[in-house]
């Protein structure tokens, strides 16, 4: 059974996500059952007008909420928070990063507000949970663990008295913790966690972006409990 859409321009549809690696619209007759019915995880719209959007091959045509509902069932135990009292700019990084290694949320601390520029609109894809100040966000970390019990606060900061991430076996269930560009993490958000971890560097700089800092310990984490034999 052929089912016919009215044709959408980008401009009146926002879902649209305008990338390089998109198809065009669907090629012949919808993918529907015996019964005319179309596959609930496909998008009628995007079958119409193509899917532009920067996703897996296997998304290709699925509707947003039928994405999400995927990820929930594959996502990793480990959580990435961000202090956000300065609006800034690498947060957005950071939560693209974090859907890309399938983290299991990620929560905002601070401003409300953020920066979604540099996320690309994976935030659509990805949970993302606000607190407005570090006691709130240790509050939920209290129960938020395995059957209601604590999730460990893992804090990454180059300060003194800190851990080498290369030799620290992390939780599978945890939170890993970023400060700010500049200031790095909060007197706060170091008091609550219960080992901060530097990664060791070998050039002439004190420290690295910050969102490659989220980037490097996110991978360090997949390492070794997604990868480690």
């Amino acid at each position: 059974m052929t089912q016919q859409q009215p044709s959408l321009s980008n401009a009146e549809n926002p879902s649209v996500e305008l990338t390089t690696w998109g198809v065009g619209p669907w090629q012949g007759e919808w993918p529907t059952d015996e019964n005319g019915i179309l596959d609930p995880v496909l998008d009628p719209e995007l079958l119409a007008n193509g899917d532009s959007r920067n996703v897996l091959d296997k998304y290709r045509y699925w509707n947003m909420a039928a994405i999400v509902a995927d990820l929930d069932v594959r996502r990793h135990g480990f959580h990435v928070a961000i202090e956000n009292w300065q609006h800034d700019l690498n947060i957005g990084s950071i939560v693209r990063t974090a859907n890309a290694f399938l983290a299991a949320e990620v929560h905002i601390i601070g401003n409300k507000r953020w920066n979604r520029r540099g996320a690309m609109v994976t935030d659509r894809y990805q949970h993302v949970r606000h607190h407005p100040t570090v006691e709130d966000f240790v509050a939920w970390c209290a129960t938020a663990g395995t059957d209601g019990g604590p999730l460990p606060v893992i804090a990454i900061d180059n300060v003194p008295g800190c851990k080498q991430i290369e030799k620290y076996s992390l939780p599978q269930q945890c939170v890993l913790v970023f400060g700010q560009e500049g200031p790095g993490l909060s007197d706060a958000a170091i008091a609550a966690s219960e080992v901060v971890l530097e990664i060791t560097q070998f050039g002439s700089t004190r420290s690295i972006n910050a969102s490659a800092a989220a980037a490097i310990t996110m991978h360090t984490w997949v390492m070794q409990h997604v990868f480690a034999g």
